[in-house]
């Protein structure tokens, strides 16, 4: 997501059917990767596979690669995904704090409300305004 244009694109995807298909409760487009926690109201695998299909067919429209060959050809993300359960609220808390401290650990950021492509960043700026 090292194109802006495609952290937008990432960020527009992944906003459009909260509510509709997943509660999106918190997430993280870093330059490399997506951190991302839902509650799925599909199977996960149908929700990933159209987030993939939408923002992997952006990319390649756009010339956004990132140089990964996926059975042969040029694609835009890796073949599979990581995906947990949340055990408690404990670790629900845990995760949260993983997904938004992300860019801050990478030194991208100094405190996890500058990076504008999360959900600390939504939360606050909707805070700031009392949205």
């Amino acid at each position: 997501m090292r194109h802006p244009q495609m952290a937008v694109v990432m960020q527009d995807t992944l906003l459009k059917f909260d509510e509709e298909k997943y509660h999106l409760v918190a997430w993280c487009i870093m330059p490399n990767q997506v951190h991302v926690l839902i509650e799925p109201k599909l199977p996960l695998s149908t929700i990933i596979r159209s987030w993939k299909s939408f923002t992997g067919r952006w990319a390649m429209k756009n010339h956004v690669a990132l140089g990964l060959r996926v059975s042969g050809r040029p694609g835009f993300w890796m073949p599979d995904y990581w995906d947990r359960y949340i055990r408690d609220e404990k670790h629900l808390r845990s995760v949260i704090a993983y997904i938004h401290n992300n860019p801050v650990k990478a030194g991208l950021c100094q405190k996890d409300i500058d990076w504008i492509w999360s959900s600390a960043y939504a939360d606050n700026k909707k805070a700031m305004f009392n949205l």
